[in-house]
């Protein structure tokens, strides 16, 4: 029996004159009444390989059940191609039909569909050129990111998903409970009761596995953690999910230069990877979503990183000649306005900002010595502003439990962590990357929902 073959290896490597066995979808169908051309796609490529069938060879009900969206298999000759297109089709000799496709009612049909169309049919939408392009690349970023690190000799660390403590201190949080929610067990003050839920105490899903990550660098020097984490904002942007993936590395002996030396190292590794290994789908999402696509990623990797500090951020964006949308000032949070203008107009480069106000920054970060700014970094890009979030963490068990106490955290929920500034504490740093921002930068994408495969966002959990 023939062995399949994927269309990837086919184009990539074509030997002519060879049988061959492909499967696939359907992506159009043409012809006459002696010929049909039959673009097949299996999902390994962007591209197709073009089916040629002489009409005269098949059954007429079967040629009919060949429409857009059908999956079948197909055996036959790899020849060099007669027409313009493509270098090599496949003249088929047999034709096996997996599952039809009802033409009148399957939903994507060969025009083009609108974004919001797709995402109320996302269960379909990999199997567009567009979706199949941005899974392909959200696959070998994910790849990139584990070889990059394993590679530099950190550790994979699986942090939890449920945890009892708020790492962002935003209170933004889902909640899991096992408790009856018409009829909570209830404390003598009239209260719920959650020592008599499943973990005896109040839980949530994670907003960050970073507290946790600190304990694996105080003792394997270097991880990271990937996964899945979660906030209950109720923001419906293009910016936004409730549900997103985070890269999170933190390191011992680290201290903030490290640590943007190491972000600067990290997303430009990823884009290079990117560009080697993706040069189809990239150069389909620039000629179809996003002219300067290529240009950009190209313009990150080729550019030092601007490094400077929040005050000086803000002195340049006061003296900027534009009307912003939010007010600047120090000690206000930067938007995306601010980051953008910075980045695109002014240096022309990522930059790299640090030393906020520690009041707009967490808990955790290191202060300075100012006692007004903490040692954080931000890394901006072209397009997007923030892209990853950091800083030095406060090692000292005194300064950080006084920021614990000024900001009313629950020591309760934290002892753990204020521990390992007793037992061998260790200067230490990390950051945040948000994996779909990354995501929406390297295909061009305006929307978060559309890097990710089922979005989640307030009043939406379809699929």
């Amino acid at each position: 029996m023939m062995k399949r073959k994927k269309i990837k290896e086919l184009l990539a490597a074509p030997v002519t004159g060879e049988d061959v066995l492909v499967k696939g979808w359907v992506r159009t169908r043409r012809g006459n009444k002696n010929i049909s051309f039959i673009a097949l796609n299996d999902g390994s490529t962007i591209n197709n390989i073009q089916i040629v069938a002489e009409n005269s060879a098949f059954d007429e009900n079967l040629l009919k059940d060949i429409t857009t969206g059908t999956c079948m298999a197909v055996s036959g000759r790899l020849v060099e191609s007669q027409g313009q297109g493509q270098n090599v089709e496949i003249n088929a000799s047999s034709i096996e039909i997996f599952g039809k496709c009802d033409a009148d009612s399957y939903p994507l049909q060969k025009k083009g569909h609108s974004m919001e169309f797709l995402r109320e049919h996302a269960h379909l939408r990999f199997r567009t050129n567009t979706f199949g392009a941005v899974f392909r690349i959200r696959h070998a970023m994910a790849y990139a990111i584990h070889k990059y690190f394993n590679d530099k000799g950190f550790y994979y660390l699986h942090t939890p998903i449920i945890t009892g403590s708020d790492a962002e201190g935003a209170g933004e949080m889902f909640h899991v409970t096992t408790l009856d929610i018409k009829n909570p067990p209830l404390t003598d003050t009239g209260e719920i009761d959650y020592s008599r839920d499943f973990f005896g105490k109040v839980t949530n899903l994670t907003v960050s596995g970073q507290l946790e990550g600190e304990l694996g660098a105080l003792s394997l020097g270097e991880i990271y953690t990937f996964g899945p984490t979660f906030r209950a904002e109720n923001s419906n942007t293009p910016r936004h999910l409730a549900e997103f993936w985070m890269i999170e590395p933190e390191m011992a002996f680290y201290d903030l230069e490290d640590n943007m030396n190491l972000a600067e190292e990290f997303v430009k590794y990823l884009i290079r990877y990117a560009l080697e290994n993706c040069s189809d789908d990239l150069g389909f999402l620039n000629n179809m979503i996003d002219k300067d696509l290529l240009e950009r990623l190209k313009f990150v990797v080729s550019n030092d990183f601007v490094r400077i500090t929040y005050t000086e951020a803000v002195s340049i964006l006061t003296a900027a000649d534009k009307k912003w949308e939010y007010p600047v000032g120090w000690g206000r949070d930067l938007q995306a306005e601010h980051e953008r203008y910075l980045v695109e107009d002014h240096f022309k480069r990522p930059v790299i900002l640090t030393d906020y106000p520690k009041e707009i920054k967490a808990f955790y970060m290191k202060q300075n010595n100012d006692g007004k700014t903490v040692r954080a970094m931000d890394v901006l890009f072209p397009g997007i502003g923030e892209i990853i979030g950091g800083s030095q963490r406060e090692e000292d068990h005194d300064r950080l439990l006084s920021r614990i106490n000024e900001l009313n955290i629950p020591i309760k929920d934290l002892w753990w962590y204020l521990e390992t500034r007793k037992f061998g504490t260790a200067p230490h740093s990390g950051f945040g990357l948000g994996f779909e921002r990354l995501i929406l930068f390297m295909t061009g994408m305006s929307n978060i929902r559309d890097v990710i495969p089922f979005p989640r966002t307030p009043k939406n959990a379809e699929f």
